[in-house]
């Protein structure tokens, strides 16, 4: 078995190697949403090596785990372990996780919805590199960070594969969190 390569800088070919896979669907999942559809990269071996590098290496050395949000932010984790030595927290929707947990709210357009993480599942003070498919209004990621804070581990960064600028999700992190993302709409 060959130990994992080490990450390589984050370049224009890695995000050229993935925006040429995202493909846009109209309306969805409702009239009037251009929805930016990942899952083409994931499946391409060679794409999602060029993703999961782009979004790891501007972070090297910082991290000891890769916190990846449920669901598409999993692949990116798994991914980033394999190719980092780093290890992978899981940041579940409420109630899929087994033992003791901590529970973050955060707020939908209609409602609310919540992450977990098992309690004690990191040493105290582990870095954690928070990974995503998309940076959209910024909601989900936030409550990954408070969520990352309040287990008493730090938050090394945020980074996504892709990120909506007009949605203005980076506004809600910036000021606390390095965010980086390899590619912008």
């Amino acid at each position: 078995m060959t130990e994992p390569a080490a990450p390589q800088p984050a370049t224009d070919d890695h995000a050229a190697a993935v925006a040429r896979l995202i493909l846009d669907i109209p309306d969805f999942p409702e009239p009037g949403v251009l929805f930016r559809d990942l899952t083409p990269v994931f499946a391409d071996p060679l794409a999602l090596r060029a993703a999961t590098l782009g979004i790891t290496e501007p972070f090297a050395g910082r991290f000891d785990h890769i916190g990846g949000i449920e669901a598409r932010g999993f692949f990116l984790s798994g991914a980033g372990s394999a190719l980092t030595g780093a290890g992978i927290l899981a940041i579940r929707k409420a109630g899929k996780l087994p033992r003791t947990t901590i529970r973050e709210e955060y707020a939908l357009e209609y409602g609310t919805a919540a992450i977990e993480v098992h309690e004690g599942e990191l040493e105290p003070g582990a870095k954690v590199l928070i990974v995503d498919d998309v940076l959209a209004t910024g909601g989900t990621v936030a409550a990954a960070a408070r969520l990352v804070e309040r287990a008493g581990w730090e938050v090394a960064g945020i980074s996504v594969v892709a990120e909506l600028e007009d949605l203005g999700g980076r506004a809600l992190l910036e000021d606390r969190y390095e965010v980086f993302s390899l590619l912008k709409f």
